[in-house]
């Protein structure tokens, strides 16, 4: 009778259950922030009228962070319960039963009454949610452990082995923060524990290690591009974690749920500038595609001599002071097409970081700055592509896994057809050709969870002819191996090896008596280690060693033809070897006081086979002053030289918000860019230090103030900074830099300074967003002493050739909808120096001109402005393709900017005139698919 009375109740509890859903719908507004599971339900209660049963023992660990307005109550718990183990059902009675691990069925299942002959009556189906809310101290198997994946913002994860109490001391958090949907590494990313007001930033990889008390931990994150999120964790003992976080999509959404800024002011680096590759593409350029460098000369302190040039300078450098990395490598001519087109396609560039001062001790070999740009590894869940095409370019990439979360490849390719575009110019012009074409691919292998394997590779190629019978080429050739091993939860290190290329070629053949071929090329092969030691919570220790290995060939020029005249002349060919050691700390003092600081030591050898040339001491090298020379053996150290390198930066929070920061670094540069120009041009000759041209040698100090307002959506920066310059290399007049055999006699070595103030104020989010940046920036340089050779401008400062006082950038993006956007850049400098003849005299029977001080006068001021529309298509997910369109004009105003002045004599008369490269608006169209 009793088992009658039991199946008579649970035929009524489940028939009641069944209605459940009917007559709920109840719509509400919340926001709460970090409350536990009662206050939130004693909020609904009152709001709804509703009655809540649940186990408080199981809902013990759950903070609810959720605000929504007018939304059912359903939508409500969906939200909070969201990638949890946590459910709920609702009945007709306005009850809401709350569970955990198993689901409450309010529908009975199917055949429950009658069921078919023969067939086995169903029982009441009861789902189990399996969760990773699994530990490394969870299993006994070391085959079998599993780091769990941080999903959600509502739930705790338990890292280390749980205990009843929780210990006391601290533990070692790792681990990795990845994008949800591919799968890859968040470069930077920043993880704040806001209860111990301690932060650290993702590496390259998207590795991160913590020091934090055992305990409740909230972890806020903040990722360039993606949308903020915070993590709720336990810590037991030590343990690894893999953050997985979402994309950052404009909302147009009333239902949103928000999480705590990272200010970005706590980093204690100075001059570096972070940028995502997104914000570069709503960013105009001149034929309508991505550019970083375009982007890059946006930025406070950075600038270019022209437009349509190559190189840019940094606080008072010059273009080869600029160490320029593609995923470890060094590029020496990061352009294609008269530098209308940067080296990188933009599809695959995952992040770009330029340093300006505070530069890692890691890094070494130039004065000004180092760009490092890091690829993407590809998608490791699924295989995906996008493929564009514009006026005179196309390019198409192809990503995916090969070992599905273990193997992933990413492939782009882009190429040119620009004749059609060069058969419009004048006739002086028409007959000319041009073409180029880059390829990358990169592979990334998770071994296990301790090692990682990484392949790169590069592969560019430039060749133009200006309607004549000379051709120019040059090329990028690059290929990295990259072995990055975790030893524990506090040290790894990363191996990294490669060969860099950069090979150039002029060739003439019309003429075959005068037909020639001349090349130029540079190697370099690399080895280095870097090991990072997260020593305790206030330390961060980074060490390493480095060696490269040079190998110049500074001139061979051939006849083209068997029939050509042209007599034989090679440069002997140049080696060295530079090595280095580092070692640096990051030491968090209090709370607000960081401090940075590290050496590195470098040290130069030149090495033979090789003849040296012996001048006379103490006076210029001239080869009147020429001794004698010395011939030296294969692999003979010819001449070292060696130094200490300092780095040193610091900052102290005046706030929540606000802090400031000072930095000082000495940097030397074995390498030397030999140019007629003042950019980087393909037929520039590069020069490695020898006995007679000694190493680059500068020093900055820098100051900066920094400050976020509203929520950290708005930043702003003010930086100074001085630098000195020794040795830098200048020229003497009507020097011959190509086939020189003697290049010592032509250039001199130069003392210079700079010194600046830049302002940054940077929108990071909503439908307006963009930065505002000014600099103000001289460079001069000085040359008195009469025993390196002639006195420029008799021994006082002049202008150097990049010299631009002035420099004003405004990027401006407005979004209107999801589906189309705009974007205005409005860019203005002051002219470069320029050196003018400004009279004219007889001498010696013929007219002769008179040149001005070196650098005396300035080219005309610049300034243009862009203007672009993004029409993207709908964004439904479940779609093969997503379209996109991007038009606009370049140079909206049409002015008629001086790339440079020049002058010549007609019929006795001496008559200038300027250059323009682009003179008139310029529009753009590119259509991009996403597959």
């Amino acid at each position: 009778m009793k088992k009658i009375y039991f199946l008579v109740f649970c035929f009524l509890v489940l028939a009641k259950l069944g209605f459940a859903q009917q007559g709920t719908t109840v719509s509400i507004s919340v926001n709460v922030q970090q409350v536990n599971m009662g206050q939130f339900v004693t909020e609904l209660e009152a709001k709804t009228g509703f009655h809540f049963y649940y186990n408080p023992i199981q809902f013990d660990s759950l903070k609810i962070s959720v605000e929504v307005n007018n939304k059912p109550i359903e939508t409500v718990l969906d939200m909070v319960f969201k990638n949890t183990d946590f459910h709920y059902a609702i009945t007709a009675q306005r009850q809401v039963f709350l569970t955990r691990g198993r689901e409450i069925q309010t529908k009975l299942p199917a055949g429950f009454f009658g069921n078919k002959p023969g067939a086995t009556p169903s029982a009441a189906k009861q789902p189990v949610n399996i969760t990773t809310n699994a530990t490394v101290a969870d299993f006994t198997d070391e085959k079998d452990k599993k780091v769990p994946e941080a999903t959600t913002e509502n739930k705790l994860y338990e890292i280390g082995t749980k205990t009843n109490i929780i210990p006391s001391g601290k533990a070692t958090l790792s681990g990795y923060v990845r994008d949800g949907k591919s799968g890859e590494s968040v470069v930077g990313a920043s993880i704040y524990v806001t209860n111990t007001k301690t932060g650290v930033a993702t590496d390259q990889f998207g590795y991160f290690t913590i020091v934090l008390p055992k305990g409740r931990q909230i972890l806020s994150i903040r990722g360039i591009g993606m949308r903020d999120t915070r993590r709720q964790i336990i810590l037991y003992a030590d343990g690894k974690l893999i953050i997985e976080m979402q994309e950052q999509i404009t909302s147009l959404k009333e239902v949103k749920i928000s999480a705590e800024k990272v200010a970005n002011v706590r980093n204690v680096q100075l001059g570096v500038n972070r940028l995502d590759i997104k914000s570069i593409k709503q960013v105009p350029t001149v034929f309508g595609e991505a550019d970083i460098l375009r982007v890059i000369l946006t930025l406070p302190g950075v600038q270019s001599v022209g437009e349509a040039t190559t190189g840019f300078n940094v606080r008072g450098g010059s273009a080869d002071q600029n160490l320029i990395l593609l995923n470890d490598a060094t590029i020496y001519n990061p352009s294609h097409f008269f530098g209308f087109f940067s080296a990188f396609n933009p599809d695959i560039v995952k992040d770009v970081e330029l340093y300006k001062s505070s530069i890692p001790e890691k890094f070494g070999g130039r004065l000004s700055s180092v760009l490092d740009i890091t690829d993407r590894e590809g998608n490791k869940k699924k295989f995906t592509g996008s493929a564009g095409i514009g006026l005179i370019t196309s390019r198409l990439n192809v990503e995916g896994p090969i070992i599905k979360d273990k193997t992933s490849f990413i492939f782009g390719g882009r190429i040119t057809y620009s004749d059609w575009l060069l058969k419009l110019l004048p006739d002086a012009y028409k007959h000319s050709q041009a073409s180029f074409y880059d390829l990358n691919l990169d592979i990334s292998h998770q071994i296990d969870d301790k090692n990682n394997l990484y392949l790169t590779s590069y592969l560019s190629h430039d060749k133009f002819k200006l309607n004549s019978d000379t051709a120019y080429s040059y090329s990028n050739r690059n290929i990295n191996i990259k072995w990055k091993h975790n030893f524990n939860d506090k040290l790894f290190s990363l191996i990294t090896t490669g060969i860099d290329r950069y090979q150039y070629d002029i060739a003439s053949f019309d003429n075959v008596v005068n037909a020639y071929k001349l090349n130029f090329d540079i190697n370099q092969t690399n080895l280095k280690a870097d090991f990072t030691y997260y020593l305790n919570r206030k330390n961060t220790v980074d060490f390493g060693v480095s060696t490269i290995y040079y190998k110049l060939h500074p001139g061979n020029l051939q006849p083209n033809d068997a029939q050509s005249l042209v007599v034989p002349d090679v440069v002997p060919a140049q080696q060295a070897l530079e090595s280095a050691a580092y070692v640096g700390d990051k030491y968090d003092i209090t709370d607000d006081l960081s401090l940075s600081a590290g050496i590195r030591y470098s040290l130069y050898n030149y090495l033979g086979p090789q003849t040296v040339y012996n001048y006379a001491p103490n006076l210029p090298k001239t080869s009147a002053n020429l001794l004698d020379s010395t011939t030296y053996s294969k692999n003979k150290v010819i001449k070292t030289y060696s130094g200490p390198e300092f780095r040193l930066s610091a900052r102290y929070n005046l706030g929540d918000n606000t802090s400031v920061k000072a930095g000082y670094n000495t940097l030397r540069q074995y390498i030397h860019l030999l140019s007629n120009t003042t950019a980087i041009a393909p037929t520039d000759v590069w020069q490695l230090s020898d006995p007679n041209i000694k190493p680059q040698y500068g020093d900055q100090v820098s100051l900066g103030l920094y400050r976020n307002f509203k929520a950290n959506t708005i930043e702003t920066s003010v930086e100074v900074y001085y630098k000195r310059l020794r040795d830098y290399l200048d020229y003497t007049s009507g020097a011959n830099l190509v086939l020189n055999h003697h290049i010592e006699n032509d250039v001199l070595g130069t003392q210079g300074k700079a010194y600046g103030i830049e302002f940054l104020i940077k929108k990071t989010t909503g439908k307006a967003n963009g930065w505002i940046s000014y600099t103000y920036s001289r460079t001069f340089l000085r040359q008195d002493n009469v025993n390196e050779g002639e006195l420029i401008n008799g021994g006082a400062y002049y202008p150097a050739n990049f010299d631009k006082p002035h420099d004003f950038n405004f990027i401006g993006n407005y979004r209107f909808s999801h589906r189309f956007s705009v974007s205005l850049n409005v860019t203005y400098s002051t002219g470069r120096p320029i050196t003018l003849p400004i009279a004219k005299y007889e001498y010696g029977g013929s007219e002769r001109v008179f040149y001005s001080d070196r650098n005396a006068y300035r080219i005309p001021d610049y300034f243009r402005s862009d203007f672009s529309m993004n029409i993207e298509g709908n964004h439904k997910v479940h779609q093969r393709t997503h379209n996109s369109f991007t038009l606009g004009v370049y140079n909206l105003t049409g002015r008629q900017n001086a790339y440079s002045a020049y002058f010549t004599t007609q019929n006795g008369v001496i008559s200038g005139y300027k250059l323009s490269i682009f003179a008139k608006p310029i529009p753009f169209i590119n259509y991009n698919i996403r597959f």
